[in-house]
């Protein structure tokens, strides 16, 4: 019944004169798109770059009459096959098989053949890692085929592209039309999540998912010059439809300065000139901070490493995360691509140089110290000027209060909003290097994945360390990622010679992705293996001892140490609660003989000054 109300109360909502645009598509439900705001009309010059749908290189997109569908697997598949097999300049390699058994691959576009002359840029370009947002899929096959085809081979001359139409390759294939409430087509949309019910795009650091590993896999062997991770929003309406942003923009908070700087002044207005010559309007990646209130402030969206533009920082890899506007059509948002991924094969042609010289001068730093755990910050550090959409607001039944309502407008006057950026919670110090027991392979593998630089033991042996207490763990309240969290008020660090055995691993700091290697083995990284829960065996003490034993044993403790009991007693004093206590008082005198076990709470990696 339930069910029957809700169709029946979208249908009417799609007939009502509010919704009476044309969102209407063929082969869909009449209430797929009635609840969204209208869009502005619009008709940009990259409509040019659509094939007639007779045409036999057509894609799925372009012949589709509302230019609202994306081909599934398969398809997309079988397509890209034909087009490998009719031109020399394109070539399937796969990288990875997906936890569901699917072939993840890449569609290589190169004059080179099969090795890529050293030379040349190579861009990469990276779809569907959120599957509903694929985007990248269809304006990669158009933008392939045209340099196969249709007079773009040019494109290849000084530049190699490398394109992932689909990542999340199981996510792609839970396809419906209820997918994703907020966004204007495809009309058959993938999933966020993988067949694990993991988001890959928190993935870039604790490496869990076959996936990304896989990507990662493909980066460390063709070294990509400039990596697009491209997705669609959610939240606010405004009038930009393709937005893109990277650490270090504008000049906040970057690990790769130089590439920044590169980003900044050479991509970032290359890109806006060729997206307003096609008729888009480009804007920089910001989020709103209030639903109900879009004018009260912008945020950056958070800068940690386990996104994609918070690991291309940390790594030294170029990398700019694109958020095409859910709300725009399905269309629009296409051509919008497809004009970002040509216009940055012809910058890195240009320019390319000079930004393997910024990565050279990146991939240099050894900082010695390491800000992290970034949070928002609570007064705004700027006002940026912003092209809204008109809004209003009305009385909702169903939510009780005042809502929003977009009307599909460009407001036109320009909106002056704060900006609100993040700030590190935490500054880290770069030690010489860590040590990791071979007893936990798993998080050598991880290592080894991000292809971080190792010393392996071939025989035991002891190092000089420190070993971390971890000072007040908490656990998460629920999961996330398929991990339950861990926190540390603090550590203390416990100088001594620790047997490593063999299997173990020194990983030195001094080694280009010495940053990430801090990132993931300090415990008080928000980014850590330990912060994701990946050492819980810590937190787990062996053997107690008994009141009748213990009892007896304190009071001669008492008796034969001063300093003890006048530590005891003033502790007694500051905490009513401990001294009313008579376990915790026990457990007190506990800690501090030579029977407690002294590997609780002790971090098992090494650090190495």
């Amino acid at each position: 019944m339930r069910l029957t109300s809700l169709i029946a109360a979208l249908a009417a909502l799609a007939a009502s004169p509010a919704m009476s645009q044309d969102h209407s598509v063929p082969n869909a439900a009449p209430w797929d798109q009635a609840f969204l705001p209208p869009a502005p009309e619009w008709n940009g010059a990259s409509r040019a770059l659509l094939r007639e749908p007779g045409d036999r290189w057509a894609t799925d997109f372009e012949r589709d009459p509302a230019l609202d569908f994306s081909p599934d697997y398969a398809d997309t598949r079988a397509w890209f096959h034909r087009l490998d097999q009719a031109s020399d300049l394109i070539r399937i390699e796969e990288f990875g098989v997906s936890p569901e058994g699917r072939p993840i691959y890449a569609v290589i576009a190169s004059k080179d053949g099969a090795q890529f002359d050293p030379s040349k840029p190579v861009l990469l370009a990276q779809a569907g890692i959120h599957p509903g947002e694929i985007d990248g899929k269809d304006a990669g096959m158009m933008l392939l085929r045209d340099m196969a085809f249709y007079g773009k081979s040019d494109l290849l001359d000084r530049v190699n592209l490398i394109l992932i139409p689909i990542l999340s390759v199981d996510g792609h294939e839970r396809a419906s039309a209820y997918s994703r409430p907020n966004q204007r087509g495809p009309r058959i949309q993938g999933w966020r999540n993988t067949a694990t019910n993991q988001n890959l795009n928190r993935d870039y650091l604790k490496m869990d998912q076959a996936e990304m590993r896989a990507v990662r896999g493909l980066v460390l062997k063709y070294r990509p010059d400039l990596y697009l991770d491209i997705h669609v929003t959610d939240g606010m309406d405004y009038q930009y439809d393709v937005t893109f942003g990277f650490n270090g923009e504008n000049g906040t908070f970057t690990r790769s300065p130089a590439i920044s700087a590169w980003l900044d002044d050479v991509f970032k207005p290359a890109m806006n000139d060729a997206l307003e010559a096609q008729g888009h309007i480009p804007g920089e990646l910001v989020f709103g901070l209030d639903d109900q209130d879009p004018k009260k402030g912008l945020s950056d969206g958070g800068l940690g490493e386990r996104f994609s533009n918070g690991w291309g920082s940390a790594a030294h890899v170029p990398t700019v995360l694109i958020e095409n506007h859910s709300l725009k059509p399905y269309e629009q948002r296409v051509l919008g691509t497809y004009v970002l991924i040509e216009e940055s094969m012809r910058r890195l042609a240009r320019d390319g140089a000079a930004l393997r010289t910024a990565i050279a001068a990146d991939q240099a730093l050894r900082p010695t110290e390491i800000p992290t755990n970034f949070v928002a910050d609570n007064q705004p550090s700027s006002t940026r000027a912003f092209t809204g959409i008109l809004y209003d607001h009305y009385d909702s039944p169903s939510s009780g209060r005042r809502e929003i309502r977009w009307l599909g407008q460009a407001d036109p006057e320009v909106w002056q909003v704060p900006f609100y950026g993040s700030s590190p919670t935490l500054t880290l110090k770069r030690p010489t290097a860590y040590w990791v027991p071979g007893h936990r392979p798993d998080i050598i593998e991880r290592l080894r994945a991000h292809g971080v630089q190792m010393e392996v033991l071939s025989e035991p042996r002891v190092a000089d360390v420190e070993m971390l207490r971890l000072q007040e763990p908490r656990l998460a309240s629920r999961a996330n990622e398929g991990h339950v969290g861990v926190t540390v008020s603090g550590v203390e660090a416990e100088r001594m010679d620790w047997t490593f055995p063999k299997g173990s691993v020194r990983v030195p700091t001094d080694q280009p992705l010495g940053d990430i290697v801090v990132l993931l083995l300090e415990p008080q990284s928000t980014e850590s293996f330990f912060a994701w829960g990946l050492f819980p065996e810590v937190l787990s003490r062996v053997e107690y001892i008994e009141a009748y034993a213990i009892a007896p044993l304190a009071d001669r403790m008492l008796d034969a140490d001063p300093a003890l009991k006048a530590e005891f007693d003033a502790k007694l004093a500051a905490e009513p609660d401990f001294a009313a206590n008579a376990d915790a008082r026990l457990a007190w005198f506990y800690e501090r003989t030579p029977f407690y076990d002294q590997r609780f709470r002790l971090y098992p990696v090494g650090r190495e000054q």
